[in-house]
């Protein structure tokens, strides 16, 4: 008998710890596992028995890179529970915010943790050494993610303006339109992002999972809409009937909860590429012919396609992100005042939905009469692609096997695999 152990004790270029254990006897796969190793965050506890205000400045201290979707995933929630309805303009706001997130994860994703697996490079820092412009620009379309998500929600990491009901702050039209004119700035590196994540080699594989995104009718949606849809299955739902749908469990080898379609029992992808699966008709112009012309057109089932999915949705967010703000800064561009509107408090339950950049996002909170959190559930994208990544692992490592490929060559396609997921395993163990 011949059995090949393949262990990486701390898979590198992530956010969170994780190790990868994989078990080849006599050429059959017979252990694939993503070992998330963090320790229990506990942010479900810590907003039980607080006030409703407190929640979202909790939340939002799950994941630095996308404070602002749980601060405004948060918001929702609480929005739904107590039936707050709030005005076009402060919807505008929490997209721009939104899409701020966006900006400052795709480009760190893309060029600091994917990029050297395609260029033969253990870290960034190589890339950095030999294409000093590129870097450069990536590191500068990342500031400009912090500096819209400054502007809008008052910090770039944890923004504070954003609250139930509006915002506390607003900048002024000079400021609206002065970021117009940098989002604007920044479109043609977006596009040569594009173009250089297409040209990257990448195995050639189906996931055999669904994937799950947010729609809307006639738009590319963040966090303006209920409606969720697994793609592969066509089953669309609400966002508060989560918890009927969509199935967490928990397993041996991971700190982690996974998840699985309660009616079919399949595993799901959420990521740019499944948004790009369920809306890529709703991509701004330009980012739908960058897109096309990368050869991305639904359906597209390769999760290292994801990479080109983010690259496509970093067009997409400078040219709707720049519209957004030429409208914000025109009196009449939105309908009514973003400051917040009057509620009151009550018992119920509420989720909130949107579209962090690495995928679906969920916070399902309970209130007494008073307003106090008596239950918090935070149901994260990594959280729900965890158990579709192992059963990718498998079937990547089962075609290299099959092609009588070396344990080093498996352990390096196994971990870009890893990477092109964009996984957070912080986030991940709620």
């Amino acid at each position: 008998m011949t059995k090949t152990a393949i262990s990486v004790d701390h898979v590198a270029r992530i956010e969170g710890h994780g190790n990868i254990r994989l078990v080849i006897e006599d050429g059959e796969v017979k252990t694939v596992e993503m070992n998330v190793v963090e320790s229990a965050r506990l942010f479900e506890s810590m907003v039980r028995g607080r006030p409703f205000e407190d929640g979202p400045y909790v939340a939002s201290r799950i994941c630095g890179i996308c404070s602002a979707s749980h601060a405004v995933t948060d918001i929702l929630a609480i929005e739904n529970a107590f039936g707050v309805s709030v005005t076009d303009r402060t919807n505008a706001l929490r997209e721009l915010l939104v899409y701020g997130s966006y900006l400052q994860n795709h480009a760190t994703h893309l060029f600091v943790f994917a990029a050297p697996d395609f260029m033969d490079m253990d870290s960034v820092f190589p890339l950095a050494e030999q294409s000093p412009e590129l870097f450069n620009k990536a590191l500068g379309l990342k500031a400009l993610g912090n500096k819209l998500c400054t502007k809008v929600g008052g910090r770039s990491v944890h923004p504070i303006t954003a609250v139930v009901g509006g915002f506390t702050s607003e900048i002024s039209r000079d400021d609206y339109l002065a970021l117009a004119d940098e989002l604007e700035a920044a479109l043609p590196f977006a596009l040569e992002t594009v173009d250089l994540f297409r040209s990257l080699p990448v195995p050639d594989m189906q996931t055999d999972g669904d994937f799950i995104a947010m729609v809307q009718d006639g738009y590319y949606p963040v966090c303006t809409s209920r409606k969720a849809r697994f793609v592969r299955d066509g089953i669309d739902f609400e966002a508060t009937d989560v918890k009927r749908v969509i199935e967490e469990y928990g397993v041996s080898h991971s700190a982690a909860l996974l998840a699985r379609v309660r009616e079919t029992g399949r595993p799901f992808m959420t990521s740019a590429l499944a948004r790009l699966n369920a809306s890529w008709d709703n991509l701004t112009k330009t980012a739908k012919v960058a897109s096309a012309k990368a050869g991305l057109r639904p359906p597209e089932f390769n999760p290292y396609a994801n990479n080109v999915a983010q690259a496509v949705e970093l067009v997409d967010v400078l040219e709707r992100t720049s519209a957004l703000c030429r409208r914000l800064a025109d009196p009449d561009g939105f309908a009514g005042s973003s400051t917040p509107v009057a509620f009151a408090p009550r018992a119920g339950r509420g989720v909130g939905f949107t579209e962090a950049p690495r995928g679906t996002l969920f916070h399902e909170l309970e209130f007494d009469s008073a307003g106090f959190i008596t239950h918090a559930s935070i149901i994260t994208p990594t959280a729900l692609n965890v158990a579709n990544l192992e059963a990718d692992m498998r079937l990547l490592a089962e075609t290299l096997v099959a092609e009588d490929v070396d344990a080093d060559t498996i352990r390096a396609d196994v971990e870009k695999l890893v990477r092109a997921y964009d996984p957070c395993l912080s986030c991940s163990v709620h």
